[in-house]
């Protein structure tokens, strides 16, 4: 029996074909790619040494920032990175082993240190000398600050402090200012308490050259309780007595002048009235105490009753 398997004699041919087809075709690939290899190779060739190294350091770098900030830790990496930066400076001398501060009464010299961000790990090779003079100047007593840098070791800080001119009182509370106006503190200490009291919004701005005028005038100034700015335009004097003396908004001095003037003349400051107002230049209102307005009013009633008996 013959059994008949088809024509399978032309596939060896053909797959032979093919094979040397891609033979060739890989040939020529790994031609192409060896030449692409070469220029890479050159290419890298090219590349500086330590170039690796300072990618790697790069990637890391930003990896770790990212971390920092996607993790909101970039203050205690900032922290950590000057800690570090300072240590590095100390072990090559340059720690701050020597600090003097001068100047200071009110500020103390630990509050002058904090200030200025001087700590016992502080480099003076990092130190930053301008921030600290601005960290200093953001206290309300220090007027003026230097920061000097002594290398290797050494820190001057001098301090120029403002003082206490006048208590300043606003919606209740009674500040210690500057003769500038700046707040220095709340008024909580007894030796404050002999400073002139300005009272009234603006006042603490007003308050220096106010003070100035009234100051050339000792009766005035002895019998003075509190200075009153109203509306921020003119000012009222509160004696001592419990007297209001109203005065114009401009011409001061002439306005005190009077005052004085009227005091010599007439006692006017020892006699039992509320109020004096000189706020017109050519008259000057007083106005009398509820017991001095009825002993005045007792006294017109009796004179009334006398003449009306002689007229009898």
């Amino acid at each position: 029996m013959t059994r008949w398997f088809g024509a399978p004699v032309d596939e060896p041919e053909r797959a032979r074909v093919d094979a040397d087809l891609d033979s060739a075709n890989l040939g020529f690939s790994f031609f192409i790619g060896g030449r692409r290899a070469r220029r890479l190779v050159a290419r890298l060739a090219q590349i500086p040494q330590g170039a690796g190294v300072a990618g790697s350091l790069l990637l890391i770098g930003a990896t770790l920032s990212y971390g920092a900030i996607a993790g909101g830790h970039v203050a205690a990496v900032t922290d950590w990175l000057k800690g570090a930066r300072d240590n590095a400076a100390n072990a090559l001398g340059f720690r701050i082993a020597a600090v003097s501060v001068s100047g200071g009464s009110q500020v103390t010299r630990e509050q002058a240190l904090a200030l200025a961000g001087v700590t016992g790990r502080s480099s003076l090779l990092f130190f930053d000398a301008e921030t600290a003079r601005a960290q200093l100047l953001a206290n309300p007593w220090i007027a003026d600050a230097a920061v000097l840098k002594l290398y290797p070791d050494r820190l001057l800080i001098t301090i120029t402090e403002r003082r206490a001119f006048a208590l300043w009182q606003r919606n209740g509370q009674v500040n210690v200012i500057a003769d500038n106006g700046t707040v220095l503190q709340p008024f909580v200490e007894d030796r404050y308490r002999g400073l002139p009291l300005v009272v009234g919004n603006g006042a603490e701005r007003r308050a220096r050259d106010f003070i100035g005028v009234v100051d050339r005038f000792p009766e005035i100034r002895s019998a003075l309780s509190a200075s009153v700015l109203v509306a921020e335009r003119r000012w009222n004097l509160r004696l001592t007595n419990g007297m209001d003396v109203r005065l114009p908004e401009n011409d001061l001095q002439a306005a005190l002048d009077r005052l004085v003037k009227l005091d010599h003349d007439k006692k006017l400051l020892s006699r039992d009235i509320t109020s004096i107002d000189l706020r017109l230049p050519d008259r000057v209102t007083v106005r009398l105490s509820d017991a001095a307005t009825q002993a005045r009013d007792d006294a017109l009633k009796a004179n009334a009753k006398k003449k009306k008996g002689g007229d009898a």
